[in-house]
């Protein structure tokens, strides 16, 4: 199944992708939650929501605005340096624990929208990887029972302005510029992505093909993931997770190719679809209340 947010004659939805397009669950099953987060946290929900969209009325793809999945995540958690390859040209020795950094939720935008070139940097730089999103409260989750809190996958591209990850050890602000993490299209159920640890990963700037990987090659996969940071905290339904990003990003290529005003960059995950987002100038206004 496929979960979507979705903007329509003016509403926010939450709605399934099927063939036809896109079930509004809110007309197909009103007594169903409005709120993706409280979707995914109920088995039983997800169930009606599955009946729903099979004798639901579709919606074409083409007349809504796809938002992301999950609009307001409650944490959103990243891990770095967590493919053998990006580790190498980052320059960075191999990691013996995982290496993790919060992105503020201020960052998530959807998955067709324009990704903001700060005005305060010109080192804007791209990150596609492999998303989830936690469905059920969790606590101390050993590694085999990882899985059964996912909800589901998606599209992520932890995009990155790389003077102000590195000025610090810090990496949080430069990762969380606003829109700088767009995910989507939609949730892909577990039931639907079959092993979500053999899916081939890629990235396109202006159709020139800059990273080309496999899910196969992370070096702490998503139950490992899940499992060490229940150790330390509560994870929630709705909390959003960036898997790590392969090698080939621009601030590895020789000379460096950072992104600039008009670039459009491609991410795509096997089973999970597309999301592709062009970069535009950030306007910098002053906002007060």
């Amino acid at each position: 199944m496929k979960l979507a947010t979705f903007d329509y004659k003016g509403e926010t939805r939450i709605g399934v992708v099927t063939d036809k397009g896109i079930v509004d669950l809110a007309a197909a099953a009103p007594s169903l939650p409005r709120d993706m987060v409280a979707l995914i946290s109920s088995d039983k929900a997800l169930a009606e929501a599955r009946a729903a969209s099979a004798k639901g009325d579709a919606i074409p793809l083409a007349d809504v605005h796809l938002r992301a999945p999950v609009p307001f995540p409650g944490k959103v958690l990243a891990i770095g340096l967590n493919y053998r390859d990006h580790v190498e040209e980052s320059g960075q020795p191999m990691p013996e624990h995982q290496v993790w950094f919060n992105k503020q939720h201020n960052c998530i935008t959807g998955p067709y929208d324009d990704v903001a070139l700060p005005a305060v940097s010109s080192l804007l730089d791209y990150e596609a990887e492999m998303c989830f999103v936690i469905g059920k409260r969790c606590k101390h989750v050993p590694k085999e029972r990882a899985h059964e809190v996912i909800a589901g996958y998606f599209v992520g591209n932890d995009v990155s302005v790389r003077d102000w990850q590195l000025r610090t050890n810090t990496w949080q602000i430069g990762k969380s510029f606003d829109t700088h993490g767009p995910i989507g299209p939609w949730i892909v159920t577990p039931d639907e992505v079959g092993d979500p640890h053999a899916l081939a990963i890629r990235c396109w700037v202006n159709g020139e093909l800059r990273q080309n990987s496999n899910t196969k090659h992370l070096i702490f996969n998503c139950f490992d993931q899940i499992a060490h940071l229940s150790q330390a905290f509560t994870l929630d339904p709705g909390d959003v997770i960036f898997t790590g990003t392969s090698g080939g990003v621009g601030a590895a290529m020789k000379p460096m190719q950072f992104l600039k005003a008009g670039d459009v960059v491609r991410v795509e995950v096997e089973k999970l679809g597309y999301i592709e987002n062009r970069v535009v100038p950030e306007k910098a206004e002053t906002i007060i209340g």
